[in-house]
């Protein structure tokens, strides 16, 4: 399913616009995504959790000439479904 059709969905059952559920849709998820940026996570019960893990530096090998390379540490969103979610699926 892809984003439209989300929309078209969530329109139906809301009994709503799609242009008012795009609308509810693009703002639900645009404070999840700033409130991973700040470092918070977003906890929606009975769904699950994002958060944002942190990976640390490593050294690493470049598989052509097998020189040693200094591997940046980066920031990563995760997604946790909760038990509810993960048993409706199953």
């Amino acid at each position: 399913m892809n984003r439209p059709e989300l929309i078209a969905k969530a329109s139906e059952k809301a009994n709503c616009t799609k242009k008012v559920t795009e609308e509810v849709t693009n703002a639900v998820l645009e404070v999840i995504m700033e409130t991973l940026k700040s470092g918070d996570r977003v906890v929606l019960s009975g769904f699950g959790t994002f958060e944002v893990h942190e990976r640390a530096k490593k050294v690493g090998r470049n598989p052509q000439t097998g020189e040693e390379i200094l591997i940046e540490g980066s920031k990563s969103p995760v997604f946790k479904c909760a038990k509810v979610f993960k048993e409706s699926v199953n």
